[in-house]
């Protein structure tokens, strides 16, 4: 047995609302852009599913029946539900959106890069919150990507994971940092001093394993001498200024610590290395969502806006 719903779908629903409040099948024909005798076609469906007559003349107007009167605002609810349903997937109202965004960043990205970020998504979601989670040997963030616990991470991998969506952000290139009175700014700092120099080195972002830089050493059949290792990484520059460590990372980060006017000094790396390359991850759960592809927009334009 045929149940009645089938009969109805959502065009006649916007037929049978815009008669009903047009009282009139050419204006509803015009705003619905289709003829009058297709709005015609359909209020005869309509009056057949219902039983009633929905619209009835009245002297040289028509005016709808008490039955059809009542089905304006049901009509009306519908149809905002169905524009929910379609502004879910293809719209977000940045500015009056509440949704709470959370995002797990390496905290040796460019320093500048995040408070960019930050300062547009207040300026264009003021009412929005964002939860910056540091991304660590402890965070999963396959499994919390998989399980919505935060949208993206960001952060730098020689290879990134295949079984996630990503996009390249920023582009680097690896240097040394030492402190201002080290001998290697006078004699220079070729491979051999570079690898029996005493280095700092951020703790890895996996739970085993080596960072970015001991991997790409490791390739080269390179190892050099580690003699502190450091789980925050903004403290490494200042551990630079007052020893004779040496700091591999890249030259946004470096930089920013010379011109604030820290005692650390930049040297070319005297180790071939490909460029640091930054990305932002997101798992396909949230690829199609309109909120996290507003978000990755903002990312990849604060990225772009970010000083060289």
């Amino acid at each position: 047995m045929n149940n009645a719903l089938d009969s109805i779908d959502l065009h006649l629903i916007r037929v049978l609302h815009t008669v009903l409040t047009e009282s009139n099948v050419s204006r509803t024909a015009l705003r619905l852009g289709t003829t009058q005798p297709a709005v015609s076609a359909a209020l005869r469906r309509l009056r057949a599913l219902t039983g009633d007559e929905l619209l009835v003349r009245s002297g040289n107007a028509m005016v709808p029946t008490a039955f059809g009167a009542s089905l304006v605002e049901p009509c009306a609810c519908i149809l905002r539900e169905a524009q929910r349903l379609v502004d879910g997937v293809s719209n977000f109202d940045a500015m009056h959106s509440t949704r709470q965004f959370r995002l797990a960043a390496a905290d040796y990205m460019d320093p500048a890069f995040l408070p960019q970020l930050i300062s547009t998504l207040k300026r264009e979601a003021p009412l929005c919150g964002v939860d910056v989670l540091p991304l660590t040997a402890s965070l999963d963030y396959r499994h919390a990507l998989a399980a919505g616990e935060i949208d993206a991470v960001l952060g730098n991998w020689l290879e990134p994971p295949q079984d996630l969506h990503l996009a390249p952000l920023l582009e680097d290139e690896i240097v040394c940092l030492v402190a201002a009175d080290h001998p290697a700014l006078r004699r220079g700092l070729d491979l051999a001093q570079y690898l029996q120099a005493e280095h700092v080195a951020p703790s890895p972002l996996r739970a085993a394993g080596e960072g970015v830089i001991d991997q790409h050493l490791h390739h080269l059949g390179l190892q050099r001498n580690i003699a502190v290792h450091c789980a925050f990484f903004n403290l490494i520059p200042g551990l630079v200024a007052r020893s004779l460590l040496v700091l591999t990372t890249g030259r946004r980060f470096c930089q920013r610590y010379v011109d604030a006017g820290l005692s650390v000094r930049i040297l070319p790396c005297p180790v071939p290395f490909p460029p640091l390359t930054y990305y932002l991850l997101w798992h396909a759960r949230a690829h199609l969502d309109a909120a996290h592809r507003w978000l990755r927009a903002q990312v990849r334009e604060a990225a772009a806006k970010a000083p060289g």
